[in-house]
């Protein structure tokens, strides 16, 4: 049975840095593309980037392109999304999604939604 459990949400100074995980099990992660999105209060959700299937690389917006990385350690099986220098636009509630078909344009589709980690950007 597929279940996803989301963590590292929380309080974050502007200009500091980020670690949310995304833990997988009933499938292995590694075997299909894995995205991120945020939805910020009063906003649509927004993808934020997407690592097609092997995870070789990562597609950003250009909201936080240059500052953010996705990974998934397939011993934990488990996705990662690491961001630096945050800003007070970064906030929202970010969502894992997994098991996607493919990426494109940084938004990954088709895939399995995590239950979301708030994420505040505040001093």
């Amino acid at each position: 049975q597929l279940q996803l459990v989301e963590s590292g949400g929380g309080s974050v100074q502007p200009g500091g840095s980020l670690r949310l995980t995304c833990a997988a099990s009933g499938f292995a992660l590694g075997s299909y593309a894995v995205g991120w999105y945020r939805q910020a209060p009063g906003k649509e959700r927004e993808g934020v980037a997407c690592g097609p299937r092997g995870h070789s690389m990562t597609y950003a917006a250009d909201s936080v392109k240059g500052r953010i990385n996705i990974s998934v350690d397939h011993i934990q099986n488990t996705a990662i999304l690491e961001m630096n220098n945050l800003k007070p636009e970064d906030a929202g509630v970010y969502y894992c999604v997994v098991r996607c078909d493919y990426c494109s344009n940084y938004r990954c589709y088709n895939g399995q939604w995590g239950q979301g980690t708030q994420v505040t950007v505040s001093s």
